[in-house]
């Protein structure tokens, strides 16, 4: 079963200089040698590019374009990346009507209907609250995937 990947996780992956570089990447390469497959949905791809070509002055990583590509490329290696679909935006709708969304937790919401329509249970990510409010979903903390006695 398919594991979605969180943008948290990504651009973690993708800044060394990040407290959480090495956790992010250790929980990666865990998944991979357990030969999980690993998704991203294209929302994921959309924040990835939107925090990796912000200036690091505003909270982002300072890419350039042509960085910006190069790390989405490799990206590409690893992930399948979901479409989106009618049944999808369906979802969404159900999703944050039932859960109550507002404001920034609509990405989040749209990321669990994708899911659902995809029939994938479990996410990857550093922000585990942002995804527990979604009956069905499982959140994977990287943290719970290293070894600490390493």
């Amino acid at each position: 079963m398919a594991i979605l990947v969180d943008t948290n996780v990504l651009l973690r992956a993708v800044q060394p200089e990040s407290a959480m570089h090495r956790t992010a990447v250790a929980a990666l390469v865990a998944l991979m040698e357990r030969r999980e497959e690993l998704v991203v949905a294209m929302q994921n791809i959309a924040e990835f590019w939107n925090t990796a070509t912000r200036p690091v002055s505003s909270n982002g990583l300072g890419f350039s374009i042509e960085e910006a590509w190069s790390s989405l490329e490799k990206l590409e290696e690893f992930f399948g990346v979901l479409t989106e679909s009618p049944r999808s935006y369906q979802l969404w709708k159900s999703l944050v009507i039932e859960q109550r969304v507002q404001g920034v937790q609509v990405h989040d919401a749209r990321l669990a209907a994708v899911m659902k329509a995809h029939d994938i249970r479990q996410v990857l990510t550093f922000n585990s609250a942002d995804f527990t409010r979604y009956p069905g979903l499982e959140v994977i903390h990287p943290a719970s995937l290293v070894n600490h006695e390493r």
